[in-house]
């Protein structure tokens, strides 16, 4: 329990951090990745919140050592709260009521989702068909990158409202999921004997291809819309994606069967559908601001 606490505080910081310090760099862009990297790079803070980040997903490891799954996914999930308080405390990020019913609507489906999971009686499989896989991940990517780029182009016209990231959170999201679901079948390479001979059959299957694609295009993807949107907002957006399209794909493609308690599948199905509505229905501009500078901004004085 102490750990998953701590998993929260680490991951929280490490977003509001990067943040801040995204907040002070010049603009960034997809379409100069190594301008993007050099920046981060040359950031202390942001360098501290990657650290954080880190150190979170030592956190959930241990967590996941200890803790039956649907215990700790219940715990992290409330995570979410300590984010959007850091948010709102030490970025200045104001939500709408609109915006607070939408997130407390995303943790209910979420938690739902998680009052699903029974431990041990849920089958868990270990291997998935690679062209079944790739049918599901290569798409997603596609789609990923193609929703970004119309998020980008979008707000490239002049006299737009401001995004308030939805479109960004949802194909960083699409490129996790994809990453989770990738991360899943290395698993279960790991777990077999002979160091050799797993490490060849990994290097055989897709998976090891998709973390480096996911990796490096998330990585620049992810960091560019933070810097332009509020994490309040893109975090969630981006964990509730990547949550929904784990537990959805990722059940069908590595062959896990839906609950057969009527109850646990109505949550399932229910908490699944409420997270899609309430994505779908969130605002996908904020109002233009006139009395209040957005973070990092400088403010012009009449001369």
């Amino acid at each position: 329990m102490a750990a998953a606490l701590l998993a929260n505080v680490l991951y929280s910081s490490g977003f509001v951090l990067e943040k801040r310090a995204l907040a002070a760099l010049p603009e960034v862009t997809i379409r100069q990745p190594a301008r993007l990297l050099r920046l981060v790079l040359g950031s202390p803070l942001w360098i501290g919140g990657s650290l954080a980040l880190a150190a979170g997903f030592a956190a959930q490891l241990a967590v996941y050592r200890t803790l039956p799954i649907a215990a700790a996914q219940g715990i992290f999930v409330s995570g979410l709260v300590l984010l959007v308080l850091l948010s709102a405390r030490l970025l200045g990020e104001e939500t709408t009521g609109r915006e607070r019913y939408a997130l407390a609507a995303i943790l209910a489906a979420l938690l739902m989702v998680v009052l699903s999971l029974r431990e041990g009686s849920d089958t868990v499989s270990q291997s998935a068909p690679y062209p079944l896989i790739l049918l599901v991940c290569v798409p997603s990517l596609a789609a990923g990158v193609w929703l970004y780029n119309s998020a980008e182009r979008r707000a490239r016209h002049r006299h737009r409202l401001p995004t308030t990231g939805v479109e960004y959170g949802v194909a960083v999201g699409l490129l996790y999921g994809v990453s989770s679901l990738a991360i899943k079948g290395v698993s279960s390479y790991l777990t077999t004997s002979g160091m050799g001979g797993a490490l060849l059959d990994l290097l055989r299957s897709p998976y090891p291809y998709l973390l480096l694609f996911t990796g490096a295009f998330g990585l620049v993807m992810s960091q560019a819309a933070l810097q332009r949107c509020r994490a309040s907002l893109i975090v969630p957006v981006c964990t509730t994606v990547t949550c929904l399209y784990t537990a959805v794909l990722g059940t069908l493609s590595f062959g896990e069967a839906l609950p057969e308690d009527p109850l646990r599948l109505t949550l399932r199905v229910a908490g699944t559908a409420l997270a899609v509505a309430v994505l779908l229905s969130m605002p996908r501009h904020d109002p233009p601001a006139h009395n209040q500078a957005p973070l990092g901004a400088k403010e012009l004085t009449p001369p």
